[in-house]
């Protein structure tokens, strides 16, 4: 076990990559043999991701304000504090805050052997993102995929 401390910094996102003001900060790497990466990030009220994909996936939980994510030919969603998003390996998606909200959410992936972690693409146009969202299409996780378990805190 290693007890990893917290950054202190984080730094503005890159504009080829987001649209808007974003700030992002990588949290941790994990120890070899594991590929697990996690960032923060902190979108401003209409920020968001270019399209861009994963090869082994990403995983998003929303910490405090409303966003919005799509994946390619999908609808958008509405998502908030609390929810979490999986996105299947190579699936082409974007994420960020609502149109008058931030948001802050903590991002996790795996990176594949040579060391790739993320495939960027175009930005995400206006008409994309101001697609009216659905806020309760995401489904909840099936029982028998959640074991009920004591913290072990």
């Amino acid at each position: 076990m290693e007890v990893l401390r917290a950054p202190t910094t984080s730094r503005p996102a890159p504009q080829q990559r987001y649209s808007g003001v974003a700030w992002i900060g990588r949290d941790v790497t994990a120890l070899e043999p594991s590929r697990l990466s996690t960032f923060h990030a902190q979108f401003n009220p209409g920020a968001r991701t270019a399209w861009h994909r994963c090869p082994y996936g990403r995983v998003l939980h929303i910490l405090h304000g409303v966003g919005r994510v799509q994946r390619r030919g999908g609808p958008v969603h509405e998502v908030r504090a609390g929810d979490t998003v999986v996105v299947a390996g190579g699936e082409w998606h974007w994420h960020g805050a609502a149109p008058h909200t931030f948001v802050a959410v903590v991002s996790t992936h795996e990176t594949d052997p040579d060391g790739a972690e993320t495939e960027w693409g175009e930005q995400v146009t206006d008409a994309e993102y101001q697609q009216p969202p659905r806020s309760a299409a995401i489904r909840m996780p099936d029982e028998d995929r959640v074991p009920t378990r004591e913290a072990c805190w």
